[in-house]
């Protein structure tokens, strides 16, 4: 079992529904758990949306993913402004009420407790991000 596809969309939250289409079809080919899948979609929607709302002025999001039979990896890649989500997003306050707290910053620490690699680079002017979420364990 090994499967690639890539997604180039614009930098639209009206666009996002095209990675997802994607990324179902491919889970449904290669008959995933239906974990596998939820984690994948939404952690890809966390991201990009992220990117469509404060990547600033972003020209594309290239969604790639390689769904090989230990691992699923999906690399965003995308021109916005420089942003490392791994070590410049704000640690989530998980201890105040949800009255106290700030809205928004879950996103990271979500993604991070559902993944099980996470890794970045800004390079020739675009930010990479992948992750990957094995398939077992």
């Amino acid at each position: 079992m090994s499967a690639k596809v890539s997604v180039t969309i614009e930098p639209k939250l009206e666009s996002l529904p095209q990675i997802t289409a994607s990324i179902e079809e491919i889970a449904r080919q290669e008959d995933w758990p239906s974990d596998l899948a939820f984690k994948i979609d939404l952690v890809l929607d966390e991201l990009t949306t992220n990117i469509v709302k404060y990547g600033g002025t972003v020209s594309e999001i290239e969604v790639s993913l390689s769904s090989e039979e230990e691992a699923v990896t999906v690399v965003i890649t995308d021109d916005g402004r420089s942003f490392d989500p791994l070590t410049e997003a704000p640690e989530p306050d998980l201890d105040s009420s949800l009255n106290e707290r700030r809205i928004g910053g879950l996103g990271v620490f979500f993604v991070r407790s559902m993944m099980d690699d996470l890794q970045y680079r800004r390079e020739q002017g675009k930010n990479h991000l992948a992750f990957t979420k094995r398939r077992v364990g």
